[in-house]
């Protein structure tokens, strides 16, 4: 692997308090050296990277993508993920469990991992944390630790029995593993008539569509709580995934005054859109959880400015062009984000809403990171992977679903104008992705 030497640009790293003109010098996969521009005392042989004007950062951690692979390439492989994920400065992304089948083993979990699958940078399995995702077993987390996996999560299927959230918690305490819920109460959201399939509120009656409560959501996030509290284990760790009400993110808000290890994730899209934009049935603003109202959209957006929220996560959810090509009630949730995640939240938190730049960055690297306990990533000191991205900060651009890096087109956001364009993603000290433009 040839050497790379990053030179001439502005070197942030939010987990090291850096914010100066540095030089960085890759070899091997790792971070060698740092230093003043044109200081640095090893980069012969090196390749250029001349970064002058652009902003040279940790490498993007994204801690909730959905792969589709094993079992439903048709919609997203691998290969076509990370690609995504390379393209909008992502330089790891943690794969959740819904594959097919099920990723409840050692042997799915390193299969995901294998070069035969194509990744451009580096994937981390989440596991299921129940068997089959159904709720009625727990796996065996420490063989699946030991397979690669850094989480559980039974994703879109909640542990919604106590005794059972109360047993996952306990077994992933033990074996160092952070649990994942996907909060709903769906004996709040399905019926014997279907299920809800957006936010109960003014534009669901308007729609005559079936409303999903913000209370299905906050009354998991409340019990799980609870059930961290009772356990009274400091090795507990309880992250809610996609948080998109403002009681859930009160009652995370709680928790941690309590001295509770509870932390969260908001996506670009609950802090960015309401419910009014399904507007016309529009199924690619159809997700789970649902679009909520403007209130729930701005206590997102306060819990980002005020750190309550934990890290930025896309939530990436492709699906086939005919699968969001019907009936609203009958289309699949989800939206992709891979490639948006970065330029929405540099042209909305940072351009719009004045959060400084690396908490920014924070957001979507260091922090992710460390919740999953990712050593060596998020991060460009000495010795750290070799994970960069290089983006234009003051680079406006229009977002093309149709120029996507990923098989699925299934965004609300095409054709948005974003900021911040990337122009090297490095993944352990290999150019990834690159754009010149």
């Amino acid at each position: 692997m040839t050497p790379l030497a990053i030179c001439n640009g502005r070197l942030i790293d939010p987990a090291a308090g850096a914010d100066a003109a540095k030089d960085i010098l890759l070899k091997d996969g790792r971070v060698v050296e740092i230093a003043a521009p044109g200081k640095l005392k090893q980069a012969e042989g090196a390749e250029i990277l001349d970064a002058a004007g652009l902003i040279v950062a940790p490498g993007l951690v994204d801690i909730h993508v959905h792969l589709r692979e094993p079992g439903q390439g048709y919609k997203e492989t691998i290969a076509t993920g990370t690609a995504a994920a390379a393209a909008g400065g992502f330089t790891a992304v943690a794969a959740m469990p819904n594959t097919t089948p099920v990723n409840d083993s050692p042997e799915i979990t390193r299969w995901m991992q294998a070069p035969e699958r194509g990744a451009s940078i580096r994937v981390f399995p989440i596991a299921a944390a129940t068997r089959a995702s159904k709720g009625e077993a727990v796996n065996d987390y420490a063989a699946l630790k030991s397979a690669g996996a850094v989480a559980v999560t039974d994703d879109g299927l909640p542990i919604l029995k106590d005794s059972m959230m109360r047993e996952v918690l306990a077994a992933a305490a033990r074996a160092g593993l952070t649990v994942i819920q996907h909060a709903e109460d769906t004996h709040l959201t399905k019926s014997a008539v279907g299920g809800a399939s957006m936010n109960l509120g003014p534009v669901s009656f308007r729609l005559g569509l079936r409303g999903a409560p913000p209370e299905a959501e906050s009354a998991i996030v409340e019990r799980d709580i609870r059930l961290v509290a009772e356990l009274r284990d400091a090795r507990a760790h309880l992250h809610v995934a996609h948080a998109s009400t403002a009681a859930s993110l009160s009652a995370v808000r709680q928790a941690r005054r309590n001295g509770l290890r509870v932390t969260c994730e908001v996506a670009p899209h609950h802090f960015l859109l309401t419910e009014e934009h399904v507007g016309f049935y529009n199924t690619h603003a159809k997700m789970n959880p649902p679009l909520r109202s403007a209130a729930d959209r701005d206590a997102m957006i306060e819990g980002l400015l005020d750190g309550v929220v934990d890290a930025i996560a896309t939530d990436h959810a492709p699906h086939a062009q005919h699968e969001k090509e019907i009936e609203f009630d009958l289309a699949p949730n989800g939206v992709t984000g891979l490639e948006t995640a970065l330029g929405l939240a540099l042209r909305w938190l940072h351009a719009e809403w004045k959060m400084p730049l690396g908490r920014v960055l924070s957001l979507l690297s260091a922090q992710p990171a460390a919740l999953l306990g990712l050593k060596g990533r998020g991060t460009l000191t000495v010795g750290s992977f070799a994970d960069v991205v290089v983006f234009d900060p003051t680079a406006e651009w229009t977002y093309r679903a149709t120029e996507s890096k990923s098989k699925a087109k299934n965004t609300p956001f095409d054709g948005w104008t974003m900021q911040g364009k990337v122009r090297w993603t490095i993944s352990e000290g290999r150019i990834a992705y690159t754009n010149p433009s």
